[in-house]
């Protein structure tokens, strides 16, 4: 290529998508404050810089990091941007919860937030774009030649279903176990133009379809278009869409670490995966399913037969070893490793629900997991190693049993910061 990847940074970016809950109850907040949004945003810009934007619907909130070559900088910011928000929130009678879905939440309780942008997507969606109370995570990666992003992208295909199995926060919906440890998707993939991205090769081929879409008045241009992972049009980078919103932060730059190593070594390497076909796209299809149904307890399918997470993860670390070196992230993507191991926070949220629905009944069991998420984000933003697992703690013990299992162990990992 042209352009001299050595000495480029691959800068990257978070974004990571809250639900606005009542402070007290945890249920989902109908509508925001309209004082809220604009304090929060002043805050953010005041405390580092960050972005504060509203969603579709109003119990929905999204914050960005400033571009980064530095993880424990964005780590840094994306705390700061929890805690401020958090802070803000809570002047309001509000907290923040970060997972893919809200376990007690139903779509159609939260307001759609004004906006002509929005009007015309639930003009065109009808009901199933008011059902969107779904939070996930960005990562955008900038790459030397912004016109080899789609090239990346779709060699980038069979990683995909990894960052998928390693983000699951959304085991519920409606009030119910879904049986999946990443709903959010199932549910966000019945909108158009979402999922696995389209087997195109080049940025030619991508804009030859975008024009299509865009003569026919079907989109007004390339941001409607919401792969699981796309080239942004608002910035020259790389975006992936994929992932819940992580509960913990250090989960959040774990998985953005991977999505960077990746990305500079499908760039530094063109011939990598430059032979995907329909096929190789079918099974990476057939993973991203194998993703929200197991999280990291499942397998995914090469054509030499079944690979479990662990197996491929330990793969990915090596072949990337020098790319993590590079951007000096080698300890956030070996992080990686620990999530397999511990589980995600699906695992915790499912284990506390198991562990109190025995003895008293789903609803308490499933509000117990609202405090927890709750709890454990806020937790996190406010950098403290204790909280988190208290908070875990005093929930068991309000419900009168204990929290075994892979909740034990994901309560002590999200205790530590």
């Amino acid at each position: 290529m042209e352009h001299d990847f050595m000495e480029h940074d691959f800068s990257f970016g978070i974004e990571e998508e809250y639900f606005l809950v009542d402070a007290e109850t945890k249920a989902l907040a109908r509508a925001m404050p309209a004082p809220f949004l604009e304090a929060a945003k002043l805050a953010a810009k005041r405390a580092c810089g960050g972005q504060v934007t509203c969603e579709m619907l109003q119990a929905q909130i999204e914050v960005a990091t400033a571009p980064h070559t530095d993880m424990k900088a964005a780590h840094a910011e994306l705390r700061e941007l929890r805690r401020t928000v958090a802070g803000i929130a809570a002047q309001h009678g509000l907290s923040i919860i970060a997972a893919g879905t809200h376990p007690t939440a139903s779509g159609f309780e939260a307001r759609q937030t004004e906006s002509e942008r929005y009007d015309a997507v639930v003009d065109d969606l009808q009901m199933i774009a008011l059902r969107n109370a779904l939070c996930g995570m960005h990562v955008h990666v900038e790459l030397p030649d912004p016109d080899a992003r789609v090239s990346v992208m779709t060699r980038m295909l069979p990683f995909l279903p990894l960052f998928i199995a390693l983000a699951t926060s959304s085991p519920f919906w409606h009030s119910r176990p879904t049986g999946l440890m990443g709903y959010r998707l199932a549910a966000y993939d019945e909108e158009p133009r979402t999922g696995m991205p389209e087997l195109f090769h080049d940025k030619k081929e991508f804009d030859a379809y975008v024009a299509a879409l865009v003569r026919a008045g079907v989109i007004t241009d390339a941001s409607f278009i919401w792969w699981a992972m796309r080239p942004s049009l608002a910035h020259p980078t790389l975006e992936l869409r994929a992932p819940d919103s992580c509960t913990l932060i250090e989960d959040s730059i774990a998985i953005a670490a991977l999505f960077r190593v990746l990305a500079r070594r499908l760039y530094r390497e063109p011939r990598l995966n430059a032979d995907l076909g329909p096929v190789g796209r079918a099974i990476a299809v057939e993973n991203k399913w194998r993703a929200q149904r197991y999280g990291v307890h499942g397998t995914f399918v090469t054509e030499d037969g079944a690979v479990t997470i662990r197996e491929m993860i330990a793969q990915v670390i090596a072949e990337t070893a020098a790319d993590a070196a590079v951007l000096r992230c080698t300890a956030e993507l070996e992080r990686c490793r620990t999530i397999a191991d511990v589980g995600t926070s699906a695992d915790a949220q499912l284990a506390l629900y198991e562990a109190q629905s025995r003895t008293l009944g789903d609803a308490a069991a499933l509000a117990a997991v609202n405090r927890w998420l709750a709890a454990t984000t806020v937790g996190e933003a406010m950098g403290e190693g204790a909280p988190a697992s208290e908070a875990a703690s005093a929930v068991a013990a309000t419900a009168g049993d204990t929290v075994r299992g892979t909740a034990a162990l994901s309560f002590e990992r999200h205790g530590r910061t």
